[in-house]
């Protein structure tokens, strides 16, 4: 059967101030590993900054929205992935994801009715923004695991719409679901 959804992988960040790039250098390789598994269609890949307006009009009518942007945690561990998703934790907690990016379009977008279906934020603690590009090597580690997290929710929102279309159950607390529960860190590979 054959699953057609609109996907938005948005990557916020600043690719000239070192760690803060690695929003983007997840998508250089999503787009890279396209050409061998490709995505699905519907799904699109784009960058931005973090105004919530643009925000809002990238995930406006999307099933799911993955937001991957740089973390700004006090104190920092550098190399740290943050999971939030919007329907079970507040997805701007204070000190770790820009204030007037994500959470502020979140806000905006509940407000006026403009949420995607399914919200997702992966954000990485940084070692290093200040101007240049590159990323620290806590940071580049995590692009891998990060690449593979997308796919993953992609994969689950997939699944989750083939269910729905063929009327049957599908739990929620089955096997892909971990870490579902609230907000989760673990430490990329």
């Amino acid at each position: 059967m054959s699953v057609s959804t609109r996907i938005a992988i948005i990557a916020i960040g600043d690719p000239d101030r070192h760690d803060d790039g690695v929003p983007r250098a997840v998508l250089s390789r999503l787009r890279e590993r396209a050409t061998e598994r490709p995505l699905p269609p519907g799904t699109l890949l784009t960058s931005c900054d973090p105004d919530p307006a643009r925000l809002i009009r990238l995930w406006e009518n999307t099933e799911l929205a993955v937001v991957l942007e740089p973390a700004h945690a006090r104190p920092g561990h550098p190399g740290r992935i943050y999971r939030l998703e919007l329907d079970t934790a507040a997805l701007w907690r204070a000190g770790t994801m820009h204030p007037h990016g994500l959470g502020e379009a979140v806000n905006v977008g509940r407000a006026l009715g403009r949420l995607p279906g399914h919200l997702v934020a992966y954000a990485v603690d940084g070692a290093d923004t200040s101007l240049g590009r590159g990323l620290s090597e806590p940071v580049a580690a995590t692009v891998g695991h990060l690449v593979s997290c997308v796919e993953a929710e992609i994969s689950r929102h997939r699944a989750a719409v083939a269910r729905d279309l063929a009327g049957t159950p599908g739990s929620e607390d089955g096997p892909g679901h971990e870490g579902r529960e609230g907000p989760s860190a673990s430490r990329g590979s």
